[in-house]
């Protein structure tokens, strides 16, 4: 066996366990392929030449591609939810089944909550707490000494137990699935079900409409690219295009129907707003 194709050997059996540290960070399974590919790529070209620990050696390339990543996400004000409709499709010789687990054992909570943070709290919080990587590896990945990365993974835990969870939004999320559904389909008759006889549409504060016909007849035909999303942990729906979200729509849903739609546009208003897009 050659020299490459023993690292390759190594490097395979970190797989799953890199892939699952990007996943927690990234919040995606396509931008945690990413990064562990990118980490392979680093490590052909390096080797494992004077690396006495090749596990924690990947672990710590993967944290840092990772937290490039975060940072260059947060520059652009982009979500960390992929936008698409479905989850991306699994390498080749991947487990299907194993593809489920991981998603499931991490949870649409745990990453909404995960996206409140900092990256490098994030990345403190998901190798310490998650992964038990040692502070004293977990300092140099972020620029700061052992402790300074122990305070951050300390805020980090913080956050996590004090914010909600958007548990309890399954029959909100049923009634926002129908609505983008009807209304990219111009379903008028479903449309007026879904929204209250009564309900108000207004656009960034102003531009009132008033009644559930008015409302139907301007979403009609229109939600193409929309998506549900969290705004500021609530059941809402938004609209992305090139990683920038463009609308956001804030619902309130009473007895079964949406009495209330808050519309925003304005991207300074927007950027005010945590807004997690879902598949």
């Amino acid at each position: 066996m050659g020299e490459r194709d023993e690292l390759a050997g190594r490097f395979e059996q970190n797989r799953t366990r890199l892939r699952a540290v990007a996943y927690r960070m990234l919040g995606s399974l396509a931008e945690a392929d990413d990064a562990v590919q990118e980490a392979w790529l680093r490590l052909g070209r390096t080797g494992a030449g004077g690396v006495d620990n090749l596990d924690a050696w990947l672990t710590t390339v993967v944290g840092r591609i990772c937290l490039d990543m975060l940072r260059s996400r947060t520059s652009r004000k982009e979500s960390g939810w992929d936008a698409t409709a479905s989850e991306p499709a699994a390498p080749p010789g991947a487990d299907p089944e194993g593809e489920v687990l991981l998603a499931d054992s991490v949870g649409l909570a745990l990453l909404v909550v995960l996206e409140t943070l900092t990256p490098t709290e994030r990345l403190a919080f998901v190798l310490h707490d998650m992964f038990g990587v040692p502070f004293d590896e977990i300092a140099p990945i972020v620029g700061r000494s052992p402790d300074a990365a122990r305070q951050m993974a300390s805020r980090a835990r913080r956050r996590v137990r004090e914010t909600p969870s958007p548990a309890g939004h399954g029959a909100e999320r049923r009634i926002v699935d129908a609505f983008l559904d009807a209304a990219r389909g111009g379903e008028m008759a479903t449309l007026l079900t879904l929204l209250d006889p009564d309900v108000e549409m207004r656009v960034d504060g102003a531009g009132e409409r008033h009644g559930s016909r008015a409302v139907a007849q301007f979403f009609a035909g229109r939600a193409q690219a929309a998506r549900p999303a969290l705004v500021d942990g609530a059941l809402g729906v938004a609209v992305a295009s090139d990683g920038q979200v463009r609308v956001v729509l804030r619902l309130r849903v009473a007895d079964g129907r949406i009495t209330a739609i808050d519309a925003v546009t304005d991207p300074s208003r927007i950027n005010s707003l945590a807004v997690t897009l879902l598949a």
